[in-house]
């Protein structure tokens, strides 16, 4: 998980220089959804904010509703970035999703 992987960096950092290469923080995005027309747009949104912010992201479809349940969203589409929903029923733009992924 990338917040684990930076929290053990920085107490490394704490001790002595570490070097890490950004290859081996990846964000994960996460698109719930059963494959309807939105949650295409949605994953193709999430696609195109992390390409115009540079982020390097693995992008995720979760489809069985018993995985999207375990979020506690109800409607789809929805997107999670690091394990938290930022948004669900709607298709938020690609510059709302940049902001959330450059937090």
């Amino acid at each position: 998980m990338v917040s684990d992987l930076v929290q053990e960096v920085v107490e490394a950092a704490a001790n002595e220089k570490v070097s890490v290469d950004k290859k081996e923080i990846k964000m994960k995005i996460e698109i719930l959804g059963t494959g309807c027309p939105k949650c295409k747009k949605l994953f193709e949104a999430a696609q195109q904010a992390t390409t115009e912010a540079g982020i390097e992201a693995e992008l995720v479809k979760v489809t069985d509703l018993k995985d999207i349940m375990s979020y506690g969203v109800m409607v789809t589409p929805a997107l999670v970035i690091g394990n938290e929903v930022k948004a669900a029923g709607r298709v938020p733009s690609v510059e709302e999703i940049k902001g959330w992924i450059k937090k």
